[in-house]
């Protein structure tokens, strides 16, 4: 699949995000900075290792909550990836849209 084609089958929009989110691999803590968000993904930038599948991450989003999840790496490029969240509860989905929504196109 080409990237376009992986751009145009997205079914939610992506805004951008510049804030710092702790990525929890191997039982370390790190912070990288979020580069896009959505209510499937996020995007994070920094070098990860290729085997790098799956990852646990706290994303403290702005004026509201904390979302605590597990990811699934979708995507590795040299200076990032690109990350399915796992299943998020109510009250973390409701808080994404709070971040989201005001933020759309």
């Amino acid at each position: 699949m080409t990237m376009s084609a992986a751009v145009a089958t997205r079914f939610h929009p992506r805004v951008e995000a510049e804030f710092m989110v702790k990525v929890f691999l191997n039982g370390k803590a790190q912070l990288v900075k979020a580069d896009n968000l959505s209510m499937a993904g996020l995007k994070l930038l920094g070098e990860f290792s290729p085997q790098t599948t799956q990852v646990k991450i706290t994303i403290p989003l702005p004026g509201d909550r904390e979302v605590k999840t597990q990811a699934q790496v979708r995507r590795h490029h040299i200076d990032s990836i690109a990350v399915e969240f796992d299943d998020l509860d109510w009250d973390d989905m409701l808080a994404m849209s709070r971040y989201l929504h005001p933020r759309l196109p």
